[in-house]
């Protein structure tokens, strides 16, 4: 993805690459540097049209390319750029999966037993537990099975027959959430909107597409380091 987003530099680079020579060159503005700027300036043009921008604000886009070249002081650095073009362009490709984890959080919702809470996160209770309730900063036992929405197995430590141990405070914040509403012994379902779960960024390669709604049977089996406060 981060490759197409950055597209309008490998287009620019390609123009050089793939030429043999300079070969015969007809400048048909004023001189071979105003024709070699329109001309990259017609290569994002045409970048552009294959992203798929609907629109495009010409005024800053200049502006920003004056800021680069003059050196002046940017509005947002190159890192925050290119962050915000990933964040942008994925998006938008992954809008279907986000808009059917909405739809599925919105019927969802509706079921017998099913509590969301003000954050967007929907849990059902499986079995009550009448143990402690983790703190942020504890260290737990659980037992968990994930799945997407269609149902796939992405992760299962049921599955392997080992439960993990791990710090309250360092899972996705809809886990976050739940442990510390959850007592010891409890068993409950979990539907994590993406904004609570990965969001853009779930592991490279992996099974969780960005911006996927995910599903968690969690069984609380134990507070295994305890902080006084």
């Amino acid at each position: 993805m981060k490759i197409r987003i950055l597209t309008v530099l490998a287009l620019i680079a390609i123009i050089f690459v793939s030429s043999c020579g300079k070969g015969n060159f007809n400048a048909k503005l004023k001189n071979e540097i105003d024709s070699v700027s329109y001309a990259i300036g017609v290569t994002i043009g045409y970048s552009l049209q294959d992203l798929e921008m609907e629109s495009l604000n010409v005024e800053a886009f200049a502006s920003a390319v004056q800021d680069v070249s003059q050196e002046n002081d940017l509005k947002i650095t190159r890192d925050e750029a290119i962050a915000l073009l990933n964040y942008f362009f994925m998006e938008k490709q992954y809008v279907e999966v986000k808009k059917e984890g909405e739809n599925f959080l919105a019927e969802n919702k509706t079921n017998e037993g099913v509590v969301t809470l003000e954050s967007g996160l929907q849990y059902k209770v499986l079995t009550e537990g009448t143990g402690a309730v983790p703190k942020a900063s504890d260290i737990v036992k659980a037992h968990y099975h994930g799945t997407l929405i269609n149902g796939m197995v992405f992760d299962s430590s049921i599955e392997r027959g080992e439960p993990i141990q791990i710090p309250v405070g360092g899972v996705i914040k809809g886990w976050q959430e739940a442990l510390q509403l959850m007592p010891v012994g409890s068993k409950w379902m979990l539907y994590v909107p993406q904004d609570l779960a990965y969001g853009a960024n779930p592991q490279p390669g992996g099974p969780i597409q960005p911006y996927s709604t995910l599903i968690f049977e969690i069984e609380l089996l134990e507070i295994v380091e305890q902080t006084e406060n």
